[in-house]
């Protein structure tokens, strides 16, 4: 006989969103070799990178995880047809962060086609439109001029900056709602 029984049990529900080129679903076991490669690549140090297996791996955990506390996460960006991951972006909100925001970063060869603006504003929509938010941002270090660039597609405007502890000044780019988006 066992000391303990079962009484219930905790589900995470990460939703599923589809875009004309993307499914924002997610993370699985098979994603997490694209991730860890991402990490680990020099591109990461617009993120605090690069980081080894190991660390990644934690923070791979940790983006499920952010679902069940928060109530909203990233998704892996996959391909609507293969399902091949090719990024990860949505929600995010750690504890040293002054607000929500919408972040976003693609695995190797997924850059220059539009993914991460299609996937920003899939992830804008949802905060605005299923979560009800008022406002969200993006953080981005100033060095970082490729997000900079997705920010700026996506009409969210630069309006200040924050000094992260660890990472420094990261520029403060504000996401209109829909409603205020340009045609």
């Amino acid at each position: 006989m066992t000391a303990f029984h079962i009484t219930g049990e905790s589900l995470i529900r990460i939703p599923t969103l589809e875009t004309a080129r993307l499914r924002l679903r997610a993370p699985e076991a098979q994603d997490f070799d694209a991730y860890a490669a991402f990490r680990a690549s020099a591109r990461s140090v617009t993120v605090g990178g690069p980081f080894d297996r190991v660390a990644a791996f934690g923070q791979y955990c940790a983006i499920i995880g952010h679902w069940q506390l928060r109530g909203f996460g990233r998704w892996i960006v996959a391909d609507i047809v293969t399902d091949a991951a090719l990024g990860i972006a949505g929600l995010h909100h750690p504890e040293d962060w002054p607000e929500p925001e919408i972040a976003w970063s693609l695995f190797d060869g997924a850059e220059g086609k539009g993914y991460a603006s299609e996937a920003a504003i899939a992830a804008r929509g949802y905060a605005y439109d299923v979560l009800g938010w008022a406002t969200v941002a993006s953080l981005i270090m100033p060095t970082n001029t490729r997000s900079g660039a997705v920010a700026a597609r996506v009409q969210a405007r630069r309006e200040g900056s924050y000094d992260h502890p660890q990472l420094g000044p990261l520029d403060i780019w504000r996401h209109l709602p829909p409603e205020r988006i340009l045609a």
